[in-house]
């Protein structure tokens, strides 16, 4: 198994973090890698979706454990790589009222591969967390800087 963690924080609350986290619609608006997220229900532990990414390649992913307000886990199964990946979105709160976003990933399977995808799969997270934050503050104050 293969992991690391990626943190930074945000000046918004984690309620006005989460709020983002379960809206797919606007991943895309903060993760640039997304192109667009298709859910097979609400967003709830046990929900299944598929993940499009620019450049065309979709896969499918599974919430595998959700907390309103605190995060969620994906499970996403690569295909024909023999790797299951699982990314935990945690969200704490500063004692400065901001929030502290939290993403573990783990990839399960062979060694090599295992690191090899989770480290394509990580590479942009910093930034991803980085646009989260930033657009969660961005809504708490509605545009004002």
């Amino acid at each position: 198994m293969w992991s690391t963690v990626i943190s930074g924080g945000s000046k918004a609350s984690p309620a006005e973090v989460f709020a983002l986290l379960a809206s797919p619609d606007t991943w895309p608006e903060w993760d640039a890698s997304i192109e667009r997220i298709e859910l097979s229900g609400q967003f709830a532990a046990g929900t299944r979706g598929v993940m499009a990414f620019r450049g065309g390649q979709e896969l499918p992913f599974q919430i595998t454990w959700l907390e309103p307000g605190v995060g969620f886990t994906s499970e996403t199964p690569v295909p024909g790589a023999g790797v299951v990946v699982r990314v935990r979105h945690e969200l704490a709160a500063t004692a400065a009222g901001g929030t502290e976003i939290t993403y573990r990933v783990e990839v399960d399977g062979p060694d090599e591969v295992a690191a090899e995808a989770g480290t394509a799969v990580s590479a942009d997270f910093p930034e991803v967390i980085a646009a989260l934050a930033a657009m969660a503050e961005q809504r708490r104050t509605g545009g004002r800087r």
